[in-house]
């Protein structure tokens, strides 16, 4: 039975407001404008703070500022950081089904794959030769593990995730349904009129609780290896091309092109849709609004932005325009400042 007396000692929090709540059960979390009784709500966005007074939740996590604007009624789960003590409670309402543990019978697995203590296999999963799959870990419903994978302790491969051949993951990861890691970067070589595929030698290493999402496409390096280091998060729908490497700790939004034999920097956040041109070099703890649009090497961290903001269609027009008549503008002030160079036309004389 979940209470806010046990999340209280789970987070090391402070227990507040209606002592009568203390030890009522919580069955679900919710915003705080919509809880009702048995419902956990928190607030760390003070856009929402309107709605404290007036919230109907049996317990609501908030900062030590906040508890005299709560109500009543609520027991109250007081701690510095509510969103982080969110994402640690989150779990405990999950219903993500746990893994079973069991090989399904449909599964192929090669006869010298070798599979740890509690490992889950779903169904029609493909497990080919020479795998190793650490304990605990769990392979999704038609997932593809290509020869030579290996994946470390307790790891979550979802449905239908395809991993090439030799592709390494570390431990406490999850890879979210239909990603596919290990694909061929995009190498071709110009032959009269055709193409002339390269082949990709290298393959693609992940480290530790590095956290792939849904339809994420990692290609495999042309010789040396793609790189996603330890704590890196990756939103779904981004493709990151052969030889990328990903430095520790990265958050990558979604839509997010990478392009071939780029690095980021540790600690580095990449808004959505935001593209990087290939062989270029990001420093640590450098940061990319969406639509960023990265062309060169940037030495220096700060906070990057190249996306056009929403303007009523009319502004934008306008500004179009001008934009168009830019070199027009230009040579105009070149001729002035040329001109203006050349100083004043000396006066004509009476005389001429």
């Amino acid at each position: 039975m979940i209470t806010a007396r046990l999340l209280a000692d789970r987070l090391d929090a402070e227990l507040g407001g209606n002592e009568q709540a203390w030890d009522t059960p919580l069955e679900q979390l919710a915003a705080l404008n919509e809880a009702r009784h048995g419902g956990l709500a928190f607030l760390a966005n003070r856009q929402y703070a309107s709605y404290l007074a007036d919230s109907q939740a049996t317990a609501i996590l908030l900062k030590p500022d906040l508890v005299d604007q709560a109500p009543a009624s609520a027991a109250l789960i007081v701690v510095v950081d509510p969103y982080l003590a969110y994402a640690h409670v989150s779990h405990c309402f999950s219903r993500e089904p746990a893994p079973s543990g069991q090989i399904d019978s449909s599964a192929s697995v090669a006869v010298d794959a070798v599979l740890g203590a509690g490992v889950s296999v779903g169904a029609r999963a493909v497990i080919g030769p020479g795998v190793v799959v650490g304990d605990a870990s769990d392979i999704g419903a038609g997932a593809v593990l290509e020869a030579g994978v290996q994946i470390g302790r307790n790891t979550r491969i979802m449905a239908n995730v395809t991993l090439r051949h030799a592709v390494v993951l570390g431990d406490d990861c999850r890879v979210q349904p239909g990603a596919v890691i290990g694909s061929d970067g995009f190498g071709f070589a110009p032959d009269q009129g055709h193409w002339q595929r390269i082949a990709q030698l290298g393959t693609v290493r992940i480290g530790d609780r590095v956290d792939i999402g849904a339809n994420v496409t990692i290609d495999r390096g042309a010789i040396q290896d793609t790189r996603i280091e330890d704590d890196v998060i990756i939103d779904n729908l981004v493709h990151l091309a052969h030889n990328v490497v990903i430095g520790q700790s990265t958050a990558i939004a979604g839509q997010v092109g990478i392009a071939g034999s780029t690095t980021l920097g540790s600690g580095c956040t990449v808004g959505g849709q935001a593209g990087f041109a290939g062989h270029i070099d990001i420093a640590a703890g450098s940061h990319f609004t969406g639509q960023a649009m990265v062309t060169k090497s940037l030495p220096d961290a700060g906070v990057y932005s190249s996306g056009w903001p929403v303007q009523p269609s009319r502004e934008w027009r306008r500004t179009v325009a001008r934009l168009r008549q830019l070199d027009q503008y230009e040579q105009r002030l070149k001729s002035l400042e040329k001109a203006l160079a050349k100083g004043p036309a000396a006066p004509e004389s009476e005389d001429s």
